[in-house]
């Protein structure tokens, strides 16, 4: 059912709880794992800095090898991608490419107003996704 599961991973708590739900749904369906790591860029018309931590390939790089540490240690074979650019549009286009069954992300919670709803990374992959979105609390 779920070929191939994209998992956008960045160092907030939500996405680590996250993990735990890919775990099962790869070991479950026998899926293809790809992590997935955008290293941000700010929007040449806001010119506002990207967040300074996701914003350094070396943090990303390192980011990426610690979740396939943590997968390869439940017995999953997960490849890796980095990639610049916003994470919605990113995140939806390497879905797209890749041919990806399901993206699953952790929910930080922005949507508790219609402002955070409307900008959040989280909604902006539920409306552009090629593919189901499974959004873990």
């Amino acid at each position: 059912m779920f070929k191939t599961v994209l998992f956008p991973v960045d160092q907030s708590r939500e996405a680590r709880e996250a993990a735990d739900v890919v775990v099962n749904i790869v070991q479950k369906y026998g899926s293809r794992l790809i992590l997935l790591s955008v290293l941000e860029e700010s929007p040449p018309e806001e010119g506002a800095p990207a967040s300074e931590i996701m914003a350094s390939p070396e943090v990303v790089a390192e980011l990426l090898k610690e979740a396939q540490t943590l997968f390869a240690n439940q017995g999953i074979d997960a490849e890796a991608i980095s990639r610049k650019g916003m994470p919605a549009f990113t995140i939806c286009d390497v879905a797209d490419e890749l041919e990806v069954n399901l993206i699953v992300m952790g929910c930080r919670g922005l949507g508790l107003t219609d402002e955070g709803a409307a900008e959040s990374v989280t909604n902006r992959v539920i409306n552009l996704s090629p593919c189901p979105v499974l959004i873990v609390p």
